[in-house]
C-alpha cells in the first residue's frame, strides 16, 4: 500500500503563521520531484506546536494539492487516545490516506496500555493506519509482540520504525508476513532497512534531497543495486546535516537555501548556529543541490 520515499513534510512559517502558498507549493514539488507519499503533521512538520486548527488546515492542504497523486499520511498521534481518535477522525474526513500515529508520549503507558490505545483509535475511525515508534522521543518502545498484535486489527497496516534497531523489520516479517508495511523513521538506516525487509523510508532529508531519495528507492526496488548504492554514499553527509540540530530546524534552513520558504521554527526550537548553517550548506552542495 505504502512503499518508497515518503517525505515528513516541514510546515513553513511566515510572520508567525502557516505560510499556506510557500506550503502548498512545496507539497506540489515533492510530488513532481518523485516523492512516493507525503506526511503532514508529524513530528518534524512541528506538529507539537500547532494549534488544533492549524494541524487541521496543514492536513487539508495537502489533500488538496496531493489530489491522488501520491498517498498523504496524515500526522495524527497524541498522549491522549482521545485527541488521537479526534485527529485521526479529521484525517479521514480531510481525505487522507491513511494516518501516522505515535505512541503515547510523557505518559508511559506500559504494552497493555499501548495495545488498547491503538485498538481504540482503529476501532473508532475505518482509515489505515501507521503505528510511529520512536523510543528517542517518546521514551517509550513498543515491542514486536505487542505490534504483531496489533497487526491483526485490519486498520493497523504498518510501522513507521525509529529505533535504529535493524534487527526488527525481520522479526515483524516473521510475525506478520509482508502484508504489513515496515517503513524506515531513520534516512540513515534506509537501505539497510529495505535489506531487512523494509519497503520504504518515512525522510526528513527528502525535505531537500526529493529527487535522489526518491531514486534511492526507486533503485532498489527495481534490483540496481550499485545505483542504489551511489545514491546511499551522495546522501550520507546530508543526512548527518539534518540532525546537526533539533530536527526540523536544519531541514528548514536547508530548504530556505532552496528558496522553498523561510527558515523559521517555533519556540521551544531555536535557530541555528553560524556553525550549523555552514556545515548544512557544505553537505547540499556536496549533494549537487546547490551551485
Amino acid at each position: 500500500m505504502f512503499r518508497g520515499s515518503i517525505t515528513a513534510l516541514i510546515t513553513p512559517f511566515a510572520k508567525g503563521k502557516v505560510d499556506e502558498p510557500a506550503f502548498q507549493d512545496f507539497v506540489n514539488w515533492q510530488i513532481e520531484q518523485g516523492s512516493h507519499g507525503l506526511v503532514p503533521c508529524g513530528t518534524t512538520g512541528e506538529s507539537p506546536t500547532l494549534s488544533h486548527d492549524e494541524h487541521k488546515r496543514v492536513v487539508e492542504l495537502c489533500v488538496e494539492v496531493a489530489k491522488g497523486r501520491v498517498p498523504v499520511i496524515a500526522g495524527a498521534g497524541s498522549n491522549s487516545t482521545d485527541e488521537a481518535i479526534a485527529l485521526t477522525k479529521h484525517a479521514k474526513k480531510a481525505g487522507a490516506d491513511a494516518a501516522l500515529v505515535v505512541t503515547p508520549y510523557y505518559n508511559k503507558p506500559n504494552q497493555e496500555g499501548l495495545l488498547l490505545h491503538y485498538l481504540a483509535i482503529a476501532n473508532s475511525v475505518d482509515i489505515p493506519i501507521i503505528i510511529y515508534n520512536i523510543p528517542g522521543r517518546c521514551v517509550i518502545d513498543m515491542s514486536v509482540e505487542t505490534m504483531a498484535k496489533l497487526a491483526e486489527h485490519e486498520n493497523i497496516v504498518g510501522v513507521k520504525d525509529a529505533t535504529n534497531d535493524l534487527s526488527r523489520p525481520q522479526k515483524m516479517l516473521q510475525l506478520v508476513g509482508p502484508k504489513f508495511c515496515q517503513l524506515s523513521g531513520e534516512d540513515g538506516t534506509a537501505i539497510g532497512f529495505l535489506a531487512q525487509g523494509g519497503v520504504g523510508c518515512i525522510s526528513v532529508t527528502a525535505n531537500v534531497a526529493p529527487h535522489l531519495c526518491a531514486q534511492l528507492q526507486d533503485s532498489w526496488h527495481l534490483g540496481t543495486y550499485d545505483d542504489a548504492f551511489r545514491v546511499r554514499d551522495v546522501l550520507a553527509p546530508l543526512h548527518e546535516s539534518m540532525f546537526v540540530e533539533t530536527n526540523p530546524a536544519p531541514a528548514k534552513f536547508a530548504a530556505s537555501l532552496l528558496g522553498k520558504c523561510q527558515p523559521d521554527v517555533r519556540l521551544p526550537l531555536a535557530p541555528l548556529k553560524i556553525k550549523s548553517k555552514a556545515r548544512i550548506e557544505e553537505a547540499m552542495r556536496a549533494a549537487g543541490l546547490l551551485n
